[in-house]
């Protein structure tokens, strides 16, 4: 439980949370605007929809899991100053993307790529044990999902600059305009965000609650719990349609319905970016709203919306008229962005407070290594394996089957949230 000494350190809980809002906005833009630019990419460099589907996700999430762990470590240290290790994070991504621009080759590319994970994985760890040290448990989930606002934000204004930049000055010269800007913000970040560890307004009480919790202690007692095995199933297998989905309706807008980058950016960005926005701030408020009456409807969003999605997507898959596409995909990514607040609130009450970090942590781990990693490879190496047989509808045949696979992750947030109530906020 959060004191009110914690919710009082740095200045105020909003401006904390709007800073690490746009924070996450910037990491999700430098992290998702190669999708936009991938189209382009391939055509100069020659590339597979193989080597897309590597290039926009295994490179990046391989690496980003992996420290990802280890990084989360550090920061569930008492000693370690999160907004420190978090601006040192925006910093090296930030010039990492800029030095995609400047690969000659795909390998050159990858290794940028690369090195963008690697910053990345120094921000959602901490800053989610930062949230949960300052906001109270009753409204975690929308504090959660407001700073979630930088995925469907950051991933708008990714394919939105990303596809102008790239229909005006080329791809290149896109990833260092987007890219060099979050080298100040990093500056902001080391100026105006507190630890509330690091200010002496904790008592010793809770201080000593903070300790760090050792490795193993810690994950016994994540997957201990079944609850919490259930969620990381259930986030895994959402974040793998949703990144994998992202990345080839963007490459399929521009394929099959012959739009440009900077065209698909504005009209795919702004459907995709304002639905998801919609999407994360209803899931928190529900999960918050319902939950308050029954811990087991945290979950139940989520849940139904993995359903409702799929007669919208099939039919935006199968229509040859791109308006029509777009309007159908608003129903489904407002659902599909129903679950990352509840979620990832619901990790932090499963686990210790010595332990959320990492738990975050685990919970990343799963989601960008199966989602991130993965799904935009399998649904490459699917396009290249049916294009012999559909050429360049390819792409539209593997979205048919991905919609189905959304029964996946509702499956498993239903069995999760019968175990809400048994285990939530059980572990102090």
């Amino acid at each position: 439980m959060a004191t009110a000494a914690a919710r009082q350190t740095g200045g105020s809980v909003r401006v904390t949370l709007w800073i690490l809002l746009i924070v996450y906005i910037f990491n999700f833009i430098d992290r998702q605007i190669v999708n936009i630019l991938a189209e382009p990419i391939r055509l100069e460099l020659g590339l597979s929809d193989t080597q897309i589907g590597l290039m926009t996700g295994l490179a990046f999430a391989l690496f980003y899991t992996i420290l990802g762990l280890p990084i989360a470590r550090f920061s569930d240290r008492s000693t370690t100053n999160r907004p420190w290790l978090i601006g040192g994070a925006l910093a090296i991504w930030s010039a990492m993307t800029a030095l995609c621009g400047l690969a000659q080759n795909f390998i050159q590319l990858l290794l940028a790529r690369i090195g963008v994970g690697v910053g990345e994985a120094g921000c959602t760890p901490p800053a989610h044990s930062l949230i949960a040290d300052m906001v109270e448990p009753s409204k975690r989930s929308s504090a959660l999902a407001f700073y979630a606002l930088g995925i469907p934000i950051g991933t708008l204004l990714g394919m939105l600059i990303g596809g102008l930049l790239a229909d005006s000055v080329g791809w290149r010269n896109a990833f260092l305009i987007v890219g060099l800007p979050g080298i100040a913000l990093a500056v902001v970040v080391f100026t105006y965000l507190k630890d509330p560890r690091r200010t002496g307004m904790m008592q010793a009480g809770t201080q000593q609650s903070a300790e760090q919790m050792p490795m193993k202690a810690a994950l016994k007692a994540m997957f201990s719990s079944r609850a919490f095995v259930l969620l990381v199933a259930a986030g895994s297998a959402a974040a793998f349609l949703a990144y994998g989905k992202v990345t080839w309706i963007t490459i399929f807008f521009q394929r099959t319905h012959g739009l440009t980058p900077g065209e698909t950016g504005l009209w795919f960005g702004l459907v995709n970016g304002g639905a998801g926005i919609a999407g994360t701030v209803l899931g928190g408020y529900i999960a918050d709203r319902w939950g308050a009456k029954n811990r087991r409807h945290v979950l139940t969003a989520p849940a139904v919306g993995m359903v409702v999605t799929i007669p919208f997507a099939l039919l935006a898959f199968m229509t040859d008229n791109w308006l029509l596409a777009l309007f159908l995909l608003i129903v489904p990514t407002i659902c599909n962005s129903l679950y990352y607040g509840p979620t990832y609130s619901s990790v932090q009450g499963l686990v210790p407070l010595r332990a959320r970090a990492i738990a975050a942590a685990v919970l990343l781990f799963f989601q960008n290594l199966i989602g991130l990693g993965l799904g935009p490879l399998f649904f490459g190496m699917m396009s290249d394996l049916l294009q012999p047989a559909y050429g360049e509808e390819s792409v539209r045949y593997v979205l048919y089957g991905a919609t189905f696979l959304g029964l996946l992750p509702a499956f498993f947030f239903w069995r999760c949230s019968l175990r809400l109530n048994e285990e939530l906020d059980q572990k102090d």
